[in-house]
């Protein structure tokens, strides 16, 4: 089955965006055809789907060639994929330091989602020698161009008064901040903030919100810390955490 697409169909990013969502190897077909005619939005997105398996056949050293070919002609989000394959070995061995180097390269242009990746490498001596310091101005940075999980790292520095001055209410600010940008861990944050003000209600909503959109690792820790918690109503959180953490481990 062929598909025809007209150029601007091809091009036009919110189109291929809706078109991934509704019919992924239609998609695809428009990626590949863009990609192959230069485009390097669609490079960049090509390496995505492959790395992704969405719509195409999963191939993940082909999706690092791809990264590579629009990060080298200047695509941000590439050269950011490019660390994210080499920090996990997607395609390639894993090495912290080369995907220490890509995000380098990417947050010094301004991309929040690379400052943020090599803040978490430098906060964790990954690769490169820790440096909290630096890590707490990178998520700063890339806090302040709204991205939301940085809001929340910022918040943990300026709670702990971790290498800067504790700041309750300030680090407050911006766990709200993330949780309102969709965050789950920013969520999380703030419902312990709002627990503690003696605001249940509203932390057990924002305690729902991060139960419905966190991963295995964040479910398991959270299960563990809410039965540790103070309040019964907190507490009944911990269940439904760890059951969700088991049905999603079930697959």
């Amino acid at each position: 089955m062929s598909f025809q697409l007209r150029r601007e169909e091809v091009l036009d990013a919110a189109g291929l965006a809706a078109m991934l969502e509704e019919s992924p190897a239609r998609a695809a077909q428009a990626i590949l055809l863009a990609a192959g005619e230069g485009e390097v939005e669609a490079q960049a997105l090509l390496g995505q789907i492959l790395l992704d398996g969405q719509g195409i056949a999963q191939d993940q050293p082909l999706a690092l060639r791809w990264f590579a070919i629009a990060a080298g002609r200047g695509h941000l989000m590439a050269r950011n994929m490019l660390g994210r394959c080499h920090e996990h070995g997607w395609g390639c061995a894993a090495d912290a330091s080369v995907a220490a180097q890509h995000y380098r390269i990417a947050a010094e242009s301004g991309l929040d989602w690379a400052m943020y990746n090599l803040a978490n490498l430098l906060a964790t001596g990954r690769g490169v020698t820790v440096d909290h310091q630096q890590a707490l101005a990178l998520y700063r940075r890339a806090a302040e161009l709204g991205h939301a999980k940085s809001m929340n790292l910022l918040g943990r520095y300026l709670e702990e008064g971790q290498v800067c001055p504790a700041d309750p209410l300030a680090a407050r600010e911006w766990y709200r901040r993330s949780a309102e940008a969709g965050d789950f861990r920013g969520q999380f944050s703030y419902a312990a903030v709002l627990a503690a003000e003696g605001r249940v209600d509203e932390a057990v909503d924002w305690l729902e919100k991060a139960l419905a959109a966190g991963n295995l690792n964040f479910l398991r820790v959270a299960s563990q810390t809410l039965a540790d918690a103070t309040g019964l109503r907190i507490q009944a959180m911990a269940s439904r955490y760890a059951a969700r953490y088991a049905e999603l481990q079930r697959g």
